[in-house]
C-alpha cells in the first residue's frame, strides 16, 4: 500500500516504510493540485499554472509528470489531456481520507493529524498556485474540524465522553476562534465529569474571544457545563405520559413562536421519555427538542448536535426511521450553515436513503439545494430545489414549498436571472404571506428588495427592505436582519446616500457574526457588499481587512463564489495578480453574472 501524504511535510510511503521522493521542487505541488483540484486539468493550464519561466513549459510539465509517476511506481499514471488523476486501489491519499466522512480509515489517525497542506512548500515565481494553495490550505483544514466535531458528538452520543474529550480538544486546537468548537469541548468535559477542566476551559475561550475578536462569549457556553455526568442532557424523572403531554406541549409552542417555552417542555420530555424506557418516544423526543434548539433558538446549534445524534441511536433502537431521517436531514442543515459541506452531504445522503415520503424527501432535497448553492454548483442546486418544490406541492407542505423556492429565487438572483428571480421570490412570499409564517418572512422578503434595487425600482424596494428589517428585528434572528441591512446598504447606495449606506453595511457586517452558529453564507455575502462598498468609495484602509476576512471565509467554507469575489476585490485594491488567480478559481462556478464580472 502507497500513502500520499500531503498534509504537513509532504512525503510518500510503502505499507508504512518511507519512498525515495520525486524529484524536483514542483513535484509535490503538481501533484496535490492534481488529486485535489475539482476537475481534471488540461496540460497547457498546468504548464501555464506551475511552469510559464521554464523555456519549454510543457517539456516540464511532462518531465515532472514522468517524475510522479516514477515514484509512485505506475507508469500509467497521471495520462491524457485533461491530465486524469485515477489512482490505482493500492494507493492512498491521507488529505483524502482524513476528510471523507465515509472513509474505512475510521477516526483514529484524525488524533495524529497535524500541520497544513503542503507545509513548507512555496513558490514564490508562481503566485496563481500560491493563490488556489492558499484556498486549499483553509478547505482542507475546515473539513478536518469538521471530522473532528463529528467525532466528538458521535462519541458523545455514544455516551463515550472521554473519548470525545480528545477530539473536540483537537478541533479546538485546529481552530480556537471558533466558539462552537470551545462548547463542545466543554460539554464533553462536563459529561467525562472534569468540572474543573470545564470551567477553564470556558475561562480559556472567554478571554480568546474577548481579546482576539473583541466579543463576549454566548451563555450557552457556561451553559454547556452544567450537563449531567455521563449524559448530554439531564437525569430522568418519571412517566410516559407525563413524555408524551410535553411533547406535545413543545412542539405546540415552537409552532406558536414561544421557542424558550417550546425547549423547555421537550427537555421535560426528553428526560420524563428516559425515564419510562420507551426508545422510540425518547427518539421521538429527542429530534423535536435537537430540531427546536437548531430552528427556533439562536445559539445552541452545538446543543442540538448532540442531542440529535442520541434521537438517531434512539431511533435505530426502536426501528423509527421516520425520526432517524428528520434527525439525519437536521444534522445536515446544521452542516450547511456552519459550511461544512462535506460532513453535509454525509448526513443529507443518509437522510435521502431513510426518506419514504414527498413530505420528507422535500425537506431534504431542499437542505441539499441550499448546500449545492451557497457552494456555487448550480446545476445541482436547481435540480435538487426544483425537485423539492415539487415534492413539497404533492404533499401539501406549503411552507417547504415557499423555503425551497426562496431558494431558487436567490440563486436565480445571484446570476442575474431576474425574471426567474421574481416569479420565484414572489410565489415564495405569497405562499408565506397565506400561511401567516411571519419568522421566515424577511428572507425572501429581502431577497425581494435586492432585486427591487438592482431592477432600478428603489422606492419599491424601501418599503419592502423596511418591513423586512422590523420584522427581522422583532423577531430577533441575526441572519433575517443582516440580510434586511445588506439590502438597505444596497438601496442608499443605489440614492448615492453614500454615509448611510456604509453604515447599513455595517451593521449587515456585524449582525451577520453576531451568533456561534451563524450562517456563513449569508455572513460572506454582507462582508462581500461592505468590501465592495468600500472599494467604490476609495477607501483601501477599510476594504483590505474585509477583502481578507471574506477571502478566508470564503475559502474555509467552500463559498467558491466568494472566494471569486475577494479576489476581484483585491485586484480592485491594487494586487496584480489577483484576477488571474480569480478566473483560475472561477472554472467550476457556472454562473453568468460572474464570468460577466471576471470579464
Amino acid at each position: 500500500m502507497v500513502t500520499i501524504r500531503l498534509l504537513g511535510q509532504p512525503a510518500l510511503e510503502r505499507d508504512g516504510a518511507p519512498l525515495p521522493p520525486p524529484r524536483g521542487r514542483k513535484s509535490w505541488a503538481l501533484l496535490a493540485y492534481l488529486l485535489l483540484a475539482d476537475r481534471p486539468p488540461g496540460r497547457r493550464q498546468l504548464a501555464e499554472l506551475l511552469f510559464a519561466d521554464a523555456d519549454d513549459p510543457l517539456g516540464a510539465l511532462r518531465w515532472t509528470l514522468a517524475e510522479l509517476r516514477r515514484a509512485l511506481g505506475d507508469a500509467g499514471l497521471f495520462a491524457g489531456d485533461p491530465v486524469a488523476a485515477r489512482l490505482g486501489d493500492g494507493v492512498v491519499v491521507d488529505v483524502r481520507w482524513l476528510t471523507d466522512p465515509d472513509a474505512d480509515a475510521g477516526d483514529a489517525p484524525l488524533l495524529a493529524a497535524d500541520g497544513e497542506l503542503l507545509d513548507g512548500v512555496r513558490l514564490a515565481s508562481c503566485l496563481e498556485f500560491e493563490s488556489w494553495l492558499l484556498v486549499a490550505r483553509h478547505q482542507v483544514s475546515a473539513a478536518l474540524e469538521a471530522r473532528l466535531r463529528q467525532a466528538a458528538v458521535t462519541r458523545l452520543a455514544l455516551g463515550q465522553a472521554a473519548e470525545a474529550v480528545a477530539f473536540a480538544s483537537r478541533a479546538v486546537a485546529r481552530n480556537p476562534l471558533d466558539e462552537g468548537n470551545h462548547e463542545l469541548l466543554v460539554r464533553s468535559l462536563a459529561v467525562a465529569g472534569d468540572r474543573d477542566a470545564a470551567q477553564r476551559e470556558i475561562a480559556v475561550c472567554e478571554d480568546l474571544l474577548w481579546r482576539e475578536l473583541g466579543v463576549r462569549a454566548s451563555p450557552a457556553l457556561r451553559e454547556a457545563a452544567s450537563v449531567g455526568q455521563g449524559s448530554s442532557m439531564v437525569l430522568p424523572s418519571n412517566g410516559r405520559a407525563a413524555a408524551v403531554s410535553q411533547l406535545e406541549a413543545g412542539r405546540a409552542a415552537i409552532a406558536a413562536g414561544a421557542a424558550d417555552a417550546g425547549v423547555q417542555c421537550l427537555r421535560r420530555a426528553v428526560t420524563e421519555a428516559a425515564g419510562c424506557g420507551d426508545a422510540a418516544l425518547q427518539g421521538r423526543a429527542l429530534a423535536a427538542l435537537g430540531g427546536a434548539l437548531v430552528h427556533a433558538v439562536r445559539g445552541r446549534d452545538e446543543e442540538g448536535a448532540v442531542v440529535l445524534n442520541e434521537a438517531i441511536r434512539a431511533a435505530e433502537r426502536a426501528g423509527d426511521r421516520a425520526t432517524a431521517a428528520t434527525a439525519h436531514r437536521v444534522l445536515g442543515f446544521i452542516e450547511v450553515q456552519a459550511g461544512r459541506r462535506r460532513t453535509a452531504d454525509g448526513w443529507l445522503a443518509r437522510a435521502e436513503e431513510l426518506a419514504e415520503t414527498d413530505e420528507e424527501r422535500a425537506a431534504i432535497l431542499g437542505v441539499r439545494g441550499m448546500n449545492a448553492s451557497d457552494a456555487g454548483d448550480y446545476g445541482a442546486a436547481f435540480e435538487h430545489l426544483g425537485e423539492s418544490v415539487a415534492a413539497a406541492a404533492r404533499a401539501g407542505d406549503r411552507r417547504q414549498e415557499a423555503w425551497s423556492l426562496s431558494l431558487v429565487g436567490r440563486a436565480h438572483l445571484l446570476r442575474e436571472e431576474r425574471d426567474d428571480a421574481a416569479t420565484a421570490l414572489s410565489r415564495s412570499l405569497d405562499l408565506v404571506q397565506e400561511q401567516r409564517w411571519l419568522a421566515f418572512q424577511p428572507w425572501p422578503q429581502a431577497l425581494r428588495g435586492e432585486l427591487d434595487v438592482r431592477s432600478g425600482d428603489l422606492d419599491g424596494a424601501a418599503d419592502g427592505l423596511e418591513r423586512a428589517w422590523a420584522l427581522a428585528c422583532q423577531i430577533g434572528d441575526p441572519c433575517w436582519e443582516a440580510m434586511a441591512a445588506r439590502g438597505l446598504g444596497l438601496l442608499h447606495a443605489g440614492r448615492r446616500d453614500g454615509a448611510t449606506a456604509t453604515s447599513w453595511l455595517a451593521e449587515a457586517t456585524a449582525r451577520s457574526n453576531r451568533t456561534s452558529d451563524r450562517y456563513q453564507w449569508v455572513h460572506g455575502h454582507a462582508l462581500d457588499a461592505a468590501v465592495t462598498d468600500a472599494v467604490a468609495r476609495g477607501d483601501a484602509d477599510r476594504a483590505r481587512p474585509l477583502a481578507d476576512a471574506l477571502a478566508a471565509l470564503a475559502a474555509r467554507c467552500e463559498l467558491r463564489e466568494l472566494v471569486v469575489r475577494a479576489q476581484v476585490h483585491r485586484h480592485r485594491l491594487g494586487d496584480p495578480t489577483a484576477l488571474a488567480a480569480a478566473r483560475l478559481l472561477a472554472k467550476d462556478v457556472d454562473n453568468p453574472a460572474l464570468a460577466a464580472l471576471l470579464g
